[in-house]
């Protein structure tokens, strides 16, 4: 028996689909695992039979199935997305794995990554629950009394043709990269909430954030409280009582004694504002997130999509109750 034969035995599907069902593979335990294909099951049910009914023109006219069967199942469907969000892998090397075509693979793809993005963002302690628009995550807020970390991220992503329309609107002004800038907001644990407010490079972090709507939500719900750095100065001017900012700098020919408060005050103020950074730091664990190499149409799509199992795996972190560092007398002392 030749090489090619008995390597033709030993890869199967079987083989395939245990392998990438590690947690090496597609970046989720078997149990997440096993919730997402049930979950996303029934949705991919329903608009495969829509496309089916809109291709016929009509009603089925034969019985439940018959006719060809898919030869990447939706199990396996659902595999080969998970590996391509996480280590953004060439489709002809899954393809290959399976036994298919690089078209199946990629229409796998096509079909899974559009339900993982719309899925949105879980809450902690709250199963069940998700979060999927800047209004969610402001109302959760309200309710639950939970203080906000917003940021944002930056993603390289393919340079535009030349002498297209609108080719430097993705030149990043701090990276001088073409880039995709999106919002990230977490709690105080750093578990992201929501991820969205895709827009080109060159858009300033606030902006991209005032064109999804957040000065309006800051409006609907006075009691929500959100930390965010230099980048958001202006909402924390327009909203002092709700946006905290770092300090400003005080002048040079100030007392010691205030220079010293200065860096107390942006001390703690960083620490209560670095957890979104260690969001986005996972973010950033996935491949297409530290530089995107598919179409820029379909970034947004594949950063929500991220961002959604990511949101899955830290609400599982149990809430844990942080003591304050601030510094407190541990006695009255006489004037």
């Amino acid at each position: 028996m030749t090489t090619a034969a008995r390597v033709e035995r030993i890869v199967t599907s079987a083989w395939a689909r245990a392998a990438l069902s590690h947690p090496a593979c597609g970046g989720l335990s078997r149990a997440h695992l096993v919730d997402l294909v049930k979950e996303l099951a029934a949705p991919w049910t329903a608009r495969c039979d829509s496309a089916r009914h809109d291709r016929r023109g009509g009603q089925r006219r034969r019985a439940p199935g018959a006719g060809p069967q898919h030869r990447l199942v939706f199990t396996d469907r659902v595999l080969v997305t998970l590996v391509v969000l996480r280590f953004q892998l060439p489709h002809v090397a899954l393809a290959e794995l399976y036994g298919v075509d690089r078209t199946t693979v990629t229409r796998a793809v096509h079909e899974i990554r559009p339900l993982l993005a719309t899925r949105g963002f879980a809450v902690p302690d709250r199963p069940g629950v998700r979060l999927r628009t800047l209004a969610d995550v402001f109302g959760y807020a309200a309710a639950e009394g939970v203080r906000l970390r917003i940021d944002g991220t930056e993603v390289q992503v393919r340079r535009p043709a030349a002498h297209r329309p609108g080719r430097r609107v993705f030149v990043s002004g701090e990276r001088r990269q073409n880039t995709v800038k999106t919002t990230t907001i977490s709690d105080g644990q750093g578990r992201t909430l929501w991820s969205g407010a895709d827009r080109p490079g060159r858009m300033h972090d606030q902006t991209a954030l005032r064109t999804e709507g957040i000065a309006e939500q800051l409006r609907l719900h006075p009691d929500v409280t959100v930390d965010v750095d230099e980048g958001y100065r202006g909402l924390a001017n327009e909203f002092p009582d709700q946006v905290s900012a770092p300090p400003h700098k005080p002048m040079e020919d100030v007392p010691e004694g205030e220079k010293l408060a200065w860096r107390e005050a942006r001390r703690r103020q960083s620490s209560r504002r670095i957890c979104v950074e260690h969001a986005n730091t996972e973010h950033k664990q996935w491949r297409p997130l530290q530089r995107y190499i598919g179409r820029r149409e379909h970034y947004a799509e594949t950063h929500r999509a991220v961002a959604g199992l990511v949101s899955d795996r830290a609400a599982r972190r149990a809430t844990v109750r942080r003591a304050s560092t601030e510094i407190v007398l541990a006695r009255q002392t006489a004037c």
